[in-house]
């Protein structure tokens, strides 16, 4: 059975939360360096809110019998198979490795870019999936 649904990893989202955690205990004892510590604090606040939203926006994509779910930090929105013009991979090097992203072009001129990240597996997989339920023609 093929997956549908993807999120960002649960272990990288905890991390992020438990090193900004630890951010703020550093920076809220540091009192010899004024400027890193207001630094240190805004990092750490940084980094909990990032861990909290994404931990909210899982699962960010989701095949179901209404259609694609995308969820964002915010808000919700599904697509049907009429919704999207194209899907397709966009793939270039960046530092000697090579980046796949996931692209949906929707019919309301919006392009949904999804990394490694975001659907927690290679991109080509959610192309699969996506190609299997018939997203793609």
């Amino acid at each position: 059975m093929q997956q549908t649904q993807w999120s960002p990893p649960a272990v990288g989202i905890a991390a992020c939360g438990v090193f900004g955690l630890l951010l703020s205990a550093v920076a809220l004892t540091s009192v010899t360096d004024p400027p890193g510590r207001l630094l240190g604090g805004i990092a750490a606040v940084g980094l909990v809110v990032f861990a909290a939203l994404s931990w909210r926006a899982r699962p960010k994509l989701a095949i179901t019998p209404a259609g694609l779910v995308v969820r964002g930090w915010f808000s919700t929105q599904t697509y049907t198979q009429a919704d999207l013009k194209s899907v397709r991979i966009t793939e270039f090097r960046r530092l000697t490795r090579k980046v796949r992203l996931l692209e949906l072009d929707t019919t309301d001129d919006r392009l949904l870019v999804f990394t490694r990240w975001d659907v927690g597996t290679d991109p080509i997989n959610v192309l699969d999936a996506l190609t299997e339920a018939g997203y793609i023609p």
